[in-house]
């Protein structure tokens, strides 16, 4: 039913003016304003993200809106100048962008507003109807951004909701010719399978990631110290491009990991409706499980426990290993968990090695003064995004995002998000 009411919606809102599409995702955004407090709210309890983090996600969320908003007024091909080819003489050609029809959007629960906006806005603001799955342990916020969309002004049946089982809903969006792309954030094995059974439906895929952090010599570790703990415990660690693996010149690792574990001392757990609360329960008690055996497992293997491993039945403390063996799950997995390990090098090259040592290709960040070391890693880095300077867990919200290898295909920001969900048609004049 919701596909029906999708492809219905599509005949009329694929011919509705830019700067229409675009005042509703404007309305959206000034009713987001108005109600942050109780959207905040509404993550915080639904997937235990401190209030805190919960604030911060609903203003990404209302900035990326803003982004759809604008970029729904400047969506265009471009010339074509033919006559640079022989018998392309006396011809004016150019191209349209133009929306491809039923998007289904498949959302984790990590970021269950914003990670929606990713995919709701950048879909409307092209001219494209939706049919939105959310995450099953978060759909409260995607049925707030529902009925926002309705008091904004939004058409009937250009946006629709569906909850449930993500295999039965995926199962459906897959087999059905009405929908002419799926775009999914989650595990890398439902997005191959997504893939792998997609046909000829356009798909982009966001996978996920065991993220890396390179520290190279003479980098002021007081100064870094605060961003690192913020890139590797956030929302539990429960995020695509959350610090897992930190590899630190040797010089350096003693003092890094004395400041770090100190650091990390400082982060309070407890009720994520508690103003001061830093990390709170974990999505579920088989997340807390898992993580706490791939801990356990390696430091049956050789890694010490620097600071953590403690667990309860929702709650993991902060955790930070050393000398973890690449092999260990806790390493070339995605933990996503309060979990990361830290190694050292000798040679800048070993550090580069180590980062692409991986199946995941999402972001990766290096400190250095060095700028050649800079450039060599921009060069050489199998990854998405390289933050030079900075976490890997840098993100806002109109830079293009995504990864290679099982951190998926496709780019989101929401230019780029536009580019995948429009098609080119060519258009020539012969004079």
């Amino acid at each position: 039913m919701a596909i029906l009411a999708a492809e219905r919606a599509f005949i009329k809102w694929k011919e509705a003016p830019a700067y229409f599409r675009a005042e509703i995702l404007e309305n959206v955004v000034s009713l987001l304003k108005q109600q942050k407090e109780e959207c905040a709210r509404i993550i915080a309890k639904e997937a235990a993200k401190p209030i805190k983090t919960a604030r911060a996600e609903v203003e990404r969320t209302i900035m990326t809106y803003l982004f759809a908003a604008q970029e729904a007024r400047r969506i265009h091909g471009e010339t074509i100048p033919l006559d640079a080819a022989p018998g392309g003489e006396n011809r004016v050609t150019y191209t349209i962008r133009e929306p491809i029809g039923v998007i289904a959007a498949i959302t984790p629960f990590n970021f269950p507003m914003n990670l929606v906006a990713h995919k709701v806005g950048p879909a409307l603001a092209a001219g494209n109807t939706v049919v939105l799955k959310p995450a099953s342990q978060t759909p409260l916020s995607a049925y707030k951004m529902a009925e926002l969309f309705h008091e904004a002004g939004l058409p009937s049946g250009v946006l629709n909701v569906v909850t449930g089982s993500g295999q039965i809903v995926g199962d459906v969006v897959m087999k059905n010719d009405r929908i002419k792309m799926i775009t999914f954030t989650g595990s890398p094995s439902v997005g191959k399978y997504i893939k792998e059974n997609a046909g000829l439906k356009r798909v982009t895929l966001e996978l996920g990631s065991n993220s890396a952090l390179i520290i190279d010599e003479k980098t002021k570790i007081d100064a870094i110290i605060p961003r690192v703990v913020t890139g590797a415990f956030s929302f539990q660690g429960q995020v695509c491009i959350s610090i897992q693996r930190i590899y630190v010149h040797q010089s350096l690792f003693q003092s890094f990991v004395e400041a770090f574990v100190q650091e990390t001392e400082k982060l309070k757990i407890g009720d994520p409706l508690d103003e001061e609360t830093d990390l709170s329960a974990m999505i579920s008690k088989m997340d807390v499980k898992r993580a706490k055996s791939w801990v356990e497992e390696a430091v049956a293997n050789g890694a010490k426990v620097a600071y953590g491993s403690q667990a309860g039945a929702r709650m993991m403390k902060p955790t930070i290993l050393l000398n973890v063996p690449r092999e260990e799950k806790i390493s070339c997995q995605e933990a996503f968990a309060p979990v990361v390990h830290v190694n050292s090098f000798e040679q800048f090259e070993d550090a580069i090695d180590e980062v692409n040592n991986s199946d995941f290709g999402l972001q990766a960040g290096v400190y250095t003064s060095n700028l050649p070391h800079a450039f060599q890693a921009i060069k050489q880095l199998n990854v998405g995004g390289v933050m030079i300077n900075d976490i890997p867990t840098f993100r806002v919200d109109h830079m293009p995002y995504g990864g290679v290898k099982l951190s998926g295909m496709g780019r989101e920001g929401i230019k780029y998000a536009i580019e995948e969900m429009t098609e080119v048609k060519l258009v020539s004049f012969k004079l």
